[in-house]
């Protein structure tokens, strides 16, 4: 009986070991925001709209976006539209899986701000 026991507490240490490393292979796409800016919508400055856009891009193992969507609007549909047209055509810093560059979603918060 002990013999059992010792075998399936083997089994058990190997499968729970395995899980983690396949969950933490990934790492996402990133952007540098100095080098990547949009420019502020000129109906949006006259109106002194400010707010916060998230998004999420598809960024491909070249650095290029795939897709992108809106997850939060900044409340402003000019706003949200020049940030998702902007960060688009940035060139990013492709995502991993297993240390090789691979195609992964991205979140960004981009905010628009008057001085």
């Amino acid at each position: 009986m002990s013999t059992n026991k010792r075998w399936l507490s083997v089994v058990a240490a190997v499968l729970v070991s395995s899980v983690p490393a396949a969950f933490a292979a990934e790492v996402p796409a990133s952007f540098d925001a100095k080098n990547c800016k949009a420019e502020y919508p000129k109906a949006s400055l006259m109106n002194e709209e400010q707010g916060t856009v998230s998004m999420s891009f598809l960024v491909k193992s070249d650095g290029s976006v795939a897709d992108s969507k809106l997850d939060k609007t900044s409340g402003f549909k000019n706003l949200d539209k020049a940030a998702i047209k902007a960060l688009s055509a940035c060139k990013f810093k492709p995502g991993t899986k297993d240390g090789a560059p691979a195609e992964t979603w991205t979140k960004v918060d981009y905010a628009w701000k008057l001085d």
